[in-house]
């Protein structure tokens, strides 16, 4: 399955993407907003949006960019390890 990650640290990015790859995914990782974010991010199975360190320009942008596709979009409040893998937990069941 391929995640993109949208907000967090930027020192945490390696560690974002561990996480997923204990759970068997692939990671695209985004702390800051790019020109082509929304060709960027593709058409993952998940989108993770860290809503805490996100501007609302880059959720709307991620948001309309992936209208109509079958992505699972979840939004999680803080961008810490322990979020993610609960969110993951969450999202596997």
């Amino acid at each position: 399955m391929s995640i993109v990650i949208l907000g967090g640290n930027e020192c945490m990015e390696r560690q974002y993407k561990n996480i997923c790859e204990e759970y068997g995914d692939k990671a695209k990782v985004f702390t800051k907003m790019s020109g082509d974010l929304s060709d960027r991010i593709g058409a993952p199975d998940l989108l993770v949006m860290f809503t805490d360190t996100l501007s609302h320009k880059v959720v709307k942008c991620a948001s309309c960019s992936l209208k109509g596709t079958d992505t699972c979009i979840k939004y999680c409040k803080k961008s810490s390890a322990s979020a993610l893998r609960s969110l993951l937990d969450e999202h596997y069941g």
